[in-house]
This record gives C-alpha cells, sequence and structure tokens, in this order.
C-alpha cells in the first residue's frame, strides 16, 4: 500500500489589543485604554475556540499532487477552496497529496471514485466542496463565511464560460463574448455591492470563484493570450484582491501546473 505524502498547517491562534487616543494628537504622555469586546464578540470566540479545540487532530484532506514539481499541491480549484474555507477559520489540517495519474489503494479507499477533494470529519470521509464547506461551515460557524441565499450565485456562470472560450477552435463562435458578458455582469456587480460578494466581508462565494479565476487568468493567458479587458477595472481589482489574500497563496497551484492541468481540454 502507498504511503501518502502529507504536508502539516500548523494552527495559529493569537490575541491582539486595539487602543484608542483621547486626543487629536499624541501629547508626551498619551493616555490609552484597551479596547473591550462585547460579550457577543466574546462568545462567538469561545464557540470557536472552543470546536476548534475539540479536534483531537489536524483535519485530513486529499490533494492532487504537482505533476511539475514532487511534494508541491496540484491543481484543483475546487481542492483549493476547501483550503481556503480552513485558512480563513484557523482550523488546522493535513494535506494527503495524490498521484491522480496513478492513485494509490489508501485514497481509493476513502473515495471510491477516485475525486478530490476529500475530508475527513468526525471519523467519516467526505467528498465534494459544495458538501465539505457546507459542513465545515456547519460544525465550525465561527467565523462565518455564509452566503445570503439571493447572492450565492454570483458569479456563477463564470468558469463554465471560461472552458467554453479555453476549448473553442473558432474564434467567431461566440464563445469569448459569452465570457465578456458574465464577466461584464460580475463587474457591475462589484462595482455596486463589493468589495466582495457579500459586500465588505469574505464569504464562502468568494472563496469558490477565487480559485477559479486564477485558473482563467492562466490558462487564458497561456493558451490564448488573453486577459481580463481593462474595461472590467472592478474584475481586475476583485482578482487581485483575491489573489493576494494571506490564505490564497498559501493554497494556491503553481501557474505550470495550472497550465498542464488544462493542457488535455486544449489539446484533447
Amino acid at each position: 500500500m502507498s504511503s501518502p505524502t502529507t504536508v502539516p498547517s500548523a494552527l495559529a491562534l493569537s490575541s491582539s489589543a486595539l487602543f484608542a487616543s483621547s486626543a487629536g494628537r499624541i501629547p508626551l504622555f498619551s493616555r490609552f485604554s484597551v479596547y473591550t469586546p462585547s460579550i457577543r464578540q466574546q462568545r462567538s470566540r469561545c464557540r470557536r475556540l472552543f470546536a476548534v479545540s475539540a479536534l483531537a487532530e489536524p483535519l485530513e484532506v486529499c490533494a492532487k499532487a504537482s505533476v511539475t514539481t514532487p511534494g508541491k499541491l496540484g491543481d484543483c480549484p475546487f481542492t483549493q477552496r476547501v483550503l481556503l474555507t480552513l485558512e480563513e477559520k484557523k482550523l488546522p489540517y493535513e494535506m494527503k497529496l495524490v498521484d491522480l495519474r496513478n492513485k494509490p489503494e489508501w485514497f481509493l479507499k476513502v473515495s471510491p471514485e477516485g475525486k478530490v477533494p476529500a475530508l475527513k470529519l468526525d471519523e467519516k470521509w467526505i467528498s465534494d466542496s459544495d458538501v465539505i464547506t457546507q459542513a465545515l461551515e456547519e460544525k465550525f460557524p465561527d467565523p462565518s463565511l455564509a452566503v445570503p441565499p439571493e447572492k450565492a450565485s454570483v458569479g456563477a456562470k463564470i468558469f463554465s464560460t471560461f472552458i467554453g472560450f479555453l476549448k473553442s477552435k473558432d474564434p467567431n463562435d461566440g464563445s469569448e463574448q459569452a465570457l465578456l458578458t458574465e464577466l461584464t455582469s460580475f463587474n457591475d456587480y462589484i462595482k455596486d455591492n463589493g468589495p466582495f460578494i457579500n459586500g465588505k466581508d469574505i464569504s464562502a462565494a468568494d472563496l469558490s470563484l477565487g480559485p477559479k479565476l486564477y485558473h482563467m487568468d492562466i490558462a487564458l493567458g497561456h493558451y490564448k493570450k488573453w486577459s481580463v479587458p481593462e474595461s472590467l477595472p472592478y474584475v481586475k481589482s476583485y482578482m487581485k484582491t483575491i489573489f493576494s489574500l494571506p490564505s490564497f497563496t498559501k493554497t494556491r497551484a503553481q501557474p505550470e501546473d495550472v497550465v498542464e492541468g488544462w493542457r488535455p481540454k486544449v489539446e484533447g
């Protein structure tokens, strides 16, 4: 039986104090007051810490291994969505990197369909990023990444229209325009409702769309020499914001893996 490659992620919990000056200028001997969280905030933090501390060990996550660099994470946007959720909720986890070209027996036992991501929660393995992220939200509700139902589908068609354009061999088949239509709609939405899909706070919708936009940016840039036009500044700003998040830079695939991952769709 093959053994998985594991990459640990330590849980870091820290506290901070906020200070405020009582004057508009800073005198030689300033008086400071210590910020005190509300009872609601304290209870919310206690619930999160209790839920996290109840974990006997880090959560196990099966992820695609890189095809270009041994020991590195591969190019699955759905796996990155799960990892982003774990990172944003400050949950400890351990990645088990899987070579999907030669799936080991241990992996097929926990994921009979041979698909990633797969995550072990409450002694049970679950798959599908929708199911996994919902389960994590229910078990670890703080901080909340929940999305109002009316916002859950914002940007939902971008990924499929990107794939259609990427695979297209006919420049006049309308696939580029279909993608531009979806991106324009998203640009207008973020202009009026941003900076994130749910307003000022990041949510599960952003953690789902972000990795897809990352793949779109790299794959279309490589195979089509195409990029998001300057006429869509809010899309470009949104992508820049998401891609620069610490959780995103930690869990993103290498560009060369993204290119190789989409090659069969382009050349197949």
